[in-house]
This record gives C-alpha cells, sequence and structure tokens, in this order.
C-alpha cells in the first residue's frame, strides 16, 4: 500500500513545519536542503513568508536564524496583512528542535519538492492550456513537467582536483562512443567523431551544401549500421529520400528517373544486407515544429517500431519553432534562434544522442569566400550554444575542382586553429562528399597558431622547465 501523499492538508503542515523548525535547528540539514527550497513550494502564505524570512536571513548572514530574530525581521517587514502576520507569528513561536535522523530528513524533504515540483508545474500546464495570451506555448508544457521530474537534490558539490585524480585520469582515457565520418578531416577536427549529447552546426550558404552534407553523412552512417532519424522542415521527404538513394545507389540523380524497378529493386536489397541499421525520415511543415514535436516522434517511434536513433539531422535549426516562446511573441530574433538552440541541445541531451543540423550565412557571408563566426544570420546565440560549429564555403573557382571549403568556426572537441581550413571533394549529382589529396590543402592559409609567432610560446617553454623539475 502506497503511503499518504503530501498534498492531504494534514501531512502538508506537518511536513512544512518539519521543514521550517530545522531550518532554523539543524545548520547541518539547512546547508544540503536550502539550494533546492523554494517559496512556491509551500502551501499557505504565512508558511512562505516564514519561509522567505529564514532564507533572506542564510543569504545576509550565512548562519542559521533564530525565533528571536524572525520575529523581529517579521515585525520589520511591510505589505503584510494582520491575518497573515498573526499566522506567520504563531509558526514562528511554535518552530521547535527535535532530534531527527538527518539522512530521513534530507529524503523527506527531497520527496517533498519532487511533489509539489510536479504538482506545480501541473497548475502551470493548465493555466497555459486555458491562458491563450500565455507568454508560454503548449509546447512547453513537456519541459515543465520533464524539469519537475528531474528534481533532485545533488550530492556532488565539486571536483577536488587532489582527491579526485584517479577518475580524472579515467576520464582522460575513457574510449567515448563516437559517432565518425568517412572524411578524414572530420574526424581530426573531432578526435574520432562526434560524440553524445551535442549539437553540431554547418554554416553556409543558399544552395552551398548544407542539405547535402547532412544526406551525405546520414548516409554513411546508415552504411555503418547505425539507427538515424532525418528531420526536414524544407524538403519533402521524398527528395531527402532521393538525396540519399543517389548517395548509397552511386546513381546520379537523372539517373533515379530513368532507372528500371528491378536494377532498383537489387540495389536497394544488396543494400539491405549490408546494414542493419535503419534510418527514418520526417518531413514537418516550415516553422511548425520544436524540441517538443520531436520528442514527441522519438517516443512514438520508440514504442511503435522499436527505433532509437544513434545520431538525429535537422534540416535545419533557423525554421524550426521553439517550444517554449509562444509563435508571434514580442522576441527579437537572437533571443528566438538561442531559443531553438538550447531546446535542440537540451534534446541531444535528454535522448543521449548528437544532433545535427545547419543555419544560414548573413546576405555579406554568402559572397563571403572566408566565413566567419559573425555571418551567422538572425542569432549570435547559436554559435554560444553550438558544440561544434564549421562553415561550408564554395567559390567559382573551387566549384570547377569540384571541391569545398570546410572552415572550423568553434570546436569543443579540438583546438580549432588546428586544421582550421581544409577542402573535400563533391559530387553534386551524387549527393556524394569524398576525401581529396593531400596535395589539394596545402594552398590553404597558414593554422600555426597565433601564440606561437609571440612571446607565450617561448614563456610556456620556459614554465614546463620549471614544471619537469618540480616533478623530478
Amino acid at each position: 500500500m502506497e503511503g499518504r501523499s503530501y498534498y492531504d492538508k494534514e501531512v502538508y503542515e506537518l511536513i512544512e513545519n518539519t521543514i521550517l523548525s530545522h531550518l532554523i535547528f539543524n545548520e547541518e540539514y539547512t546547508r544540503k536542503v536550502i539550494p533546492f527550497l523554494k517559496e512556491d513550494y509551500f502551501h499557505d502564505n504565512a508558511d512562505k513568508i516564514v519561509f522567505n524570512l529564514i532564507d533572506n536571513y542564510i543569504k545576509k548572514y550565512n548562519n542559521n536564524p533564530t525565533r528571536e530574530t524572525l520575529l523581529i525581521e517579521l515585525n520589520n517587514t511591510d505589505k503584510i496583512n494582520e491575518v497573515n502576520y498573526k499566522k506567520s507569528k504563531d509558526i514562528i513561536s511554535s518552530l521547535s528542535s527535535e532530534n531527527t535522523d538527518i539522512k530521513w530528513l534530507v529524503d523527506s524533504t527531497e520527496k517533498f519538492c519532487q511533489d509539489k515540483a510536479i504538482h506545480n508545474s501541473i497548475l502551470k500546464s493548465i493555466q497555459i492550456l486555458d491562458d491563450s495570451n500565455s507568454d508560454l506555448s503548449k509546447g512547453s508544457i513537456p519541459k515543465l513537467l520533464s524539469d519537475a521530474l528531474g528534481i533532485s537534490f545533488e550530492v556532488n558539490i565539486g571536483h577536488d582536483y587532489i582527491d579526485n585524480a584517479n577518475e580524472r585520469y579515467e576520464y582522460y582515457h575513457r574510449k567515448e562512443d563516437r559517432i565518425n565520418f568517412d572524411l578524414d578531416y572530420f574526424n581530426i577536427i573531432t578526435k574520432g567523431g562526434l560524440v553524445r549529447k551535442t549539437l553540431n552546426i554547418a554554416l553556409a550558404g543558399t544552395g552551398v551544401g548544407k542539405s547535402l552534407f547532412m544526406c551525405h553523412c546520414s548516409s554513411y552512417n546508415l552504411t555503418q549500421g547505425k539507427n538515424v532519424l532525418y528531420i526536414t522542415m524544407e524538403m519533402a521527404e521524398e527528395k531527402i529520400a532521393e538525396r540519399i538513394d543517389a548517395n548509397l545507389l552511386n546513381s546520379t540523380i537523372d539517373e533515379l528517373s530513368i532507372m528500371p524497378k528491378d536494377a532498383y529493386d537489387k540495389k536497394i536489397n544488396r543494400l539491405k544486407e549490408k546494414t542493419v541499421g535503419k534510418l527514418i525520415i520526417k518531413e514537418y511543415p516550415t516553422a511548425s515544429a520544436g524540441s517538443a514535436n520531436f520528442r514527441h516522434l522519438l517516443n512514438e517511434l520508440r514504442i511503435k517500431r522499436n527505433f532509437i536513433p544513434d545520431i538525429i539531422y535537422i534540416d535545419y535549426l533557423n525554421i524550426c519553432s521553439s517550444s517554449r516562446i509562444k509563435s508571434g511573441s514580442n522576441v527579437n530574433s537572437y533571443t528566438y534562434i538561442k531559443a531553438i538552440a538550447e531546446e535542440l541541445r537540451g534534446l541531444a541531451v535528454e535522448f543521449n544522442v548528437p544532433i545535427v543540423s545547419a543555419t544560414q550565412t548573413t546576405r555579406g557571408g554568402y559572397s563571403n569566400s572566408d566565413v566567419e563566426i559573425t555571418d551567422t544570420s538572425e542569432s549570435f546565440g547559436l554559435p554560444a550554444t553550438a558544440d561544434l560549429m564549421f562553415a561550408l564555403i564554395s567559390t567559382e573557382e573551387m566549384e570547377n575542382l569540384n571541391q569545398i571549403m570546410v572552415k572550423q568556426l568553434k570546436n569543443r572537441y579540438n583546438d580549432p586553429t588546428l586544421n582550421k581550413r581544409f577542402v573535400v571533394g563533391i559530387d553534386r549529382a551524387k549527393m556524394r562528399l569524398y576525401n581529396v589529396e593531400q596535395t589539394a590543402q596545402t594552398n590553404l592559409m597558414d593554422d600555426t597558431p597565433i601564440f606561437s609567432k609571440s612571446k607565450f610560446n617561448e614563456e610556456d617553454e620556459e614554465r614546463s622547465k620549471k614544471l619537469k623539475n618540480f616533478f623530478n
């Protein structure tokens, strides 16, 4: 039989009184729980007033208050009506010290916070559904509930540099599960491929090759035996599938339209024999779907098709919608696009996958042969959120050579100054990218880090000598 809920009135009063009492008389308990308690978790206005008095005192004086100090602070508080003043005074006077097991106290307080967070999120969700003028959209409801369900008291309060050296060493030598490329330089700059729980962005102008890049990579992932989810909001599902067909079946787009059915089936069956992976392509109307829709899709695929993706491609970020900010709200593009990027990165963390998407360059960046991170259209908040961001650059000269330049703009995997620019081959007819000979890389600009040309390099060598002497 399950225990009674904290939503029962008498249980409410008992647990809230217990929490408030130990926030005064038990310093160890206070230090453990005060960062997680919120005013909204308390039911009665008087309880909220007393909690705020305690919380404000602890923040200001870094110590537990006494009943006397709380009564004085209550007396000095403005904008409290007579009824709440008397009830708050009675609560403070009733607080008492009891010798209660601290582990039970902390566990019970954690459950109280979890139950109250869920309760409050449900009420907030109902308010969003009932209020068409709410700043939050219906798409924000899953995140409200997800955040509430994720409430927990974190016991890890930091990494001790000395005591946690063994754990740190194991982290350095741990082999992460990566989704690698068939393009050598992309593997080099990412140290072996994309890591789960990351957001990776390709920046390019219209027609340069954003979708081609994602179709090529998703095709290769499929041949690796990976499960791939490709979400498109720019082109139809059939158009994306056609590009992937061209890539995997080694046929041009024009050849696909005249290929006999038996030849096509033969190629598909041969492909089926070589991979255990699946590739699902899902189309949404432009600007109509966001992370909440994608979360629902992922859950549906898991339940109905037993499909859990290893990597997700979203074509492309700027034409997604935000699940937190209501469409048509009075917000600027910086805030809106940054919100979408944060939601997609949160989705990557939630489902433990890398997400690959793309964004447009500005008008100036489109004609620029050396695109910078500042050429990101609409919002500079996007590169601030991304783990890896690179530009795809095409010029008339490179088109004639069947090449496209890649320039690193941001890289949390590796040093972005190493191999900052490199080129890959491109076959637009078959929607493919490929490695080029090393000689093709030699004409690119010098990628030597700036600091090696300054006194920093000399200072670093001197510091290395000192450290070597220290350890010897």
